[in-house]
């Protein structure tokens, strides 16, 4: 009786070194989804040479409760409003003329009671813990762009440029060393003009 003979012989080495191949491809082209969150330019940090004393009158404090409701200065007022109030309180210049702190580009009110200058100027954001997210956001994105549209008519009255579009020009990778160097500038000068002083305050329970 013949013998049959037996399944051929796999080559486990070769196995192995396809198996390794393929992990490898998948780690190179394998990408991982992260959330990008929200882009915030913050400042760099530098500890305060001395103690700074900070009037009340220079702060514009926002609350929003859990209900969504928006406190600005203890006054109850629609989302719609908040930009315009804020750009007020930025744009009021109430230092005295001759004073260290005195705003000559400033076009507001000029209310002692107000804020000395846009440099003096602090927004304060303050939430519930229940503030629902979205109207979190919707509140801060009206306070930043309180600061934009200020800054954008600055840009203007100096440069004749859009703010924003200089701003996002600067920032753009593609963007030439040159024209980076010119912006920058340019960029700097309307962000001291306007600084953008954002404090969001710890959150609140009831």
């Amino acid at each position: 009786m013949a013998r049959r003979a037996g399944a051929p012989e796999v080559n486990a080495g070769s196995m192995a070194d396809i198996a390794f191949l393929l992990l490898i491809f998948f780690l190179v082209t394998t990408t991982i989804e992260t959330d990008a969150g929200l882009d915030r330019m913050l400042p760099p940090i530098e500890p305060p040479d001395q103690d700074v004393v900070i009037k009340q009158k220079n702060i514009f404090q926002v609350n929003i409760n859990k209900n969504g409701q928006l406190l600005a200065d203890d006054e109850l007022i629609e989302i719609s409003d908040l930009r315009e109030k804020a750009m007020a309180f930025l744009d009021n210049g109430g230092a005295p003329q001759g004073s260290p702190d005195y705003c000559s580009y400033c076009k507001g009110s000029r209310d002692a009671s107000s804020s000395d200058s846009p440099a003096k100027a602090i927004i304060s954001l303050k939430n519930d813990r229940e503030t629902k997210y979205s109207t979190y956001i919707t509140v801060q994105n009206e306070l930043v762009g309180a600061y934009n549209d200020l800054r954008d008519r600055e840009a203007q009255r100096l440069y004749g440029k859009n703010f924003v579009e200089m701003e996002a020009e600067y920032l753009n990778p593609e963007t030439s060393d040159e024209a980076k160097e010119e912006l920058k500038e340019k960029v700097q000068r309307i962000q001291e003009l306007f600084p953008q002083k954002l404090s969001e305050a710890e959150t609140t329970t009831n």
